[in-house]
């Protein structure tokens, strides 16, 4: 806006000095129509016979046609200034055209980067959940494993096995289900937070 204001400037100036230009050529034709029509006057007033004649219906046409020359050139001027007054106006129209089609454009392409965005979240959590789900049937499978190999071994022992060595195996894999989980969420609150600030720094 600024800009537009700063060109509207511009050209009202320019508009304004061609006005005192065209003023400037308004008060010399003037001058020399009146310089004209004094030459013209003295000229018969040399040349007439003794007996003077009455030139007056001359002067009155030469009057008319002065003033008919003054009003088309008023006319004229009047028409550049509304000529250019049109231009303005199509220029500033264009100018703003162009800046809301460039700022179309951008947030458009900003739309189809968050989509892509949107797209590699969706693969990764779509990937990780797989993992998942992945480790929690190897979860159920080991510890079914496990439990049949302590009645097992329970049989053998006639029950005499260690709480520790049954606890260990579920420990380990509770252990491993935290970490992938963990590793989930910080992956997800990275790719959150790197949407956040390129959002951010569009604005």
């Amino acid at each position: 806006d600024l800009l537009l204001s700063g060109n509207e400037k511009v050209t009202m100036q320019n508009l304004n000095d061609r006005l005192a230009t065209y003023l400037d050529k308004v008060r010399r034709l003037e001058e020399e129509n009146a310089q004209l029509e004094h030459h013209i006057r003295e000229w018969y007033r040399k040349q007439a016979p003794s007996i003077s004649k009455d030139y007056s219906s001359y002067y009155q046409t030469i009057e008319q046609l002065q003033n008919q020359i003054i009003a088309a050139t008023v006319d004229n001027n009047r028409m550049l200034l509304d000529i250019d007054n049109s231009k303005m106006t199509a220029d500033d129209f264009r100018m703003k055209y162009e800046n809301e089609l460039v700022i179309r454009q951008t947030v458009e392409a900003d739309i189809n980067g968050l989509r892509n965005l949107l797209d590699d979240l969706t693969l990764v959590r779509s990937s990780l959940e797989s993992e998942l789900e992945s480790l929690k049937d190897e979860l159920i499978a080991l510890k079914r494993n496990h439990e049949e190999e302590m009645r097992q071994l329970q049989s053998q022992t006639g029950g005499d096995v260690s709480v520790e060595v049954n606890a260990a195996p579920g420990q380990d894999l509770t252990k491993v289900l935290n970490d992938l989980r963990n590793e989930y969420e910080q992956i997800i609150d990275k790719n959150r937070r790197e949407v956040e600030q390129w959002y951010e720094v569009k604005v």
